[in-house]
């Protein structure tokens, strides 16, 4: 593999889950940072090709597209990277699996997001379950409030990472502090291939299948061949942009065609809770803060895999970066998310 490639027809393997990549927030398993970023341009760029510039001073930036309104303003690759170069988007996925369960709902195959989880996974709850298990719900484990929070690596290391999980030791109760971890959106992954009677991956393909331009290149599994929800998921910058932009516009494609139900995005949008770590909100899988002036959504993946929607200015913004390395611990994000304040000044003044 070379290293402007991350290989679309092969699966990432088991093997390649290190501890390097632990549970991909970007928000928990990394120290508490500041908001650097704030609300503040990080200087005085007046176009937004001069912004963009100034990008390629971030060596872990890969590429960078903005459009607004359905129009692409800018696209840009850097360090011998292209938008059209597969990363791996790590947690950025989770809001992929967040839309993926709002389809089940409006499909019928899960009752909506009260719906309990241990009749659902049944099979695999442990001999003596804590009674806390009954009351975890769909929409705790979208906001991160199920009170399970095994880490990624301990996770990752079991034989059965579902029943791992079912079985380990509570950390809150269910609907308390957010409690960020990746076991809860594989929890979803597990239940979703349950109710589609398909891969998870295989009903993304199947269900996002009208909207232009999104392409899941490879997903992992783990040993059970669920489908990892919401980590180790391979797109393009072009593709994790197509998605963004099936979001800002409603859920809808730009042919009109209802992919997510519209009463899906706002709802997951909602603000359920609050990071402990960045101060951010969080509704179902999905960031919540207000950068230059505006309130974004936005999805976020471990080393900077960053998809920003404004949707006041009807802009969406995506950042692909080095998978390898924190983005919050040092700093990173928030000069991404600086980045991103630059280009709504000038999008806002255009």
């Amino acid at each position: 593999m070379t290293r402007r490639t991350f290989a679309l027809s092969l699966p990432i393997t088991l093997a390649a889950l290190s501890s390097r990549a632990q549970d991909t927030s970007d928000a928990d398993p990394e120290a508490p940072t500041g908001d650097a970023a704030g609300s503040q341009p990080s200087g005085s760029a007046t176009s937004l090709s001069e912004i963009l510039e100034r990008g390629g001073r971030l060596p872990p930036l890969k590429a960078v597209i903005v459009s607004r309104d359905g129009e692409q303003l800018a696209e840009r690759g850097y360090h011998g990277y292209q938008p059209t170069d597969s990363t791996n988007i790590k947690s950025a996925s989770k809001s992929i699996v967040s839309a993926m369960v709002g389809i089940a709902i409006d499909k019928k195959l899960l009752e909506g997001v009260d719906q309990p989880i241990a009749p659902l996974l049944k099979a695999d709850l442990p001999e003596n379950p804590d009674p806390r298990l009954a009351r975890i719900t769909i929409g705790q484990l979208l906001s991160m409030q199920s009170g399970l929070g095994p880490s990624y690596g301990r996770m990752i290391a079991s034989r059965n990472w579902v029943r791992f999980t079912l079985a380990d030791e509570f950390v809150e109760d269910p609907g308390g502090a957010m409690v960020y971890s990746t076991a809860s959106t594989h929890l979803l992954s597990a239940i979703l291939t349950k109710v589609g009677g398909k891969p998870t991956l295989q009903l993304a393909e199947d269900w996002f299948e009208p909207v232009d331009g999104f392409r899941i290149g490879s997903w992992s599994r783990d040993r059970q061949g669920v489908h990892i929800g919401g980590n180790q998921m391979a797109m393009t910058t072009r593709s994790l942009h197509a998605f963004g932009e099936l979001y800002r516009r409603g859920g809808r494609t730009a042919d009109g065609v209802q992919v997510v139900p519209e009463a899906w995005v706002k709802t997951s949008w909602d603000q359920r809770t609050t990071s402990r770590y960045s101060g951010d909100g969080y509704g179902y899988c999905w960031f919540l803060k207000e950068i230059g002036g505006e309130d974004v959504r936005f999805a976020w993946g471990y080393g900077g895999q960053m998809l920003y929607i404004v949707p006041r200015l009807a802009l969406t913004v995506t950042m692909t970066s080095e998978s390898d390395s924190p983005s919050a611990a040092n700093g990173y994000r928030d000069r991404l998310h600086a980045l991103l304040a630059d280009i709504i000044a000038v999008v806002r003044s255009a």
